[in-house]
């Protein structure tokens, strides 16, 4: 394991995507998502997905300004990225899997 790999105290990462809706943008989002984690993390992940069409009050309680938005709640710091998460680099980056160059 890598520097750029920190983990949870159980090693799980705990990972949450906000949609609204199975929209297309949020039906690639979670795909993405998936496909991410099973090459990254696998076996090492949950996700939870939060629709805010049946939740609106939890938008802005986690302070969600655009969907979707995946949000990683450990290991810690919560860091959150918007999107339909198609930039696997990005996704990378934003979930510091990966360095940037």
């Amino acid at each position: 394991m890598s520097d750029a790999e920190p983990e949870s105290d159980d090693g799980i990462w705990h990972l949450r995507l906000y949609v609204a809706g199975e929209t297309p943008r949020s039906v690639a989002a979670l795909s993405n998502l998936k496909h991410v984690c099973e090459e990254h993390l696998a076996g090492r992940y949950t996700i939870e997905v939060i629709d805010l069409l049946e939740h609106p009050q939890l938008a802005q309680g986690e302070q969600i300004v655009a969907i979707p938005t995946l949000e990683r709640r450990l290991p810690p710091p919560v860091r959150k990225i918007i999107g339909d998460l198609s930039n696997t680099e990005r996704v990378l980056i934003g979930l510091d899997l990966r360095q940037e160059p």
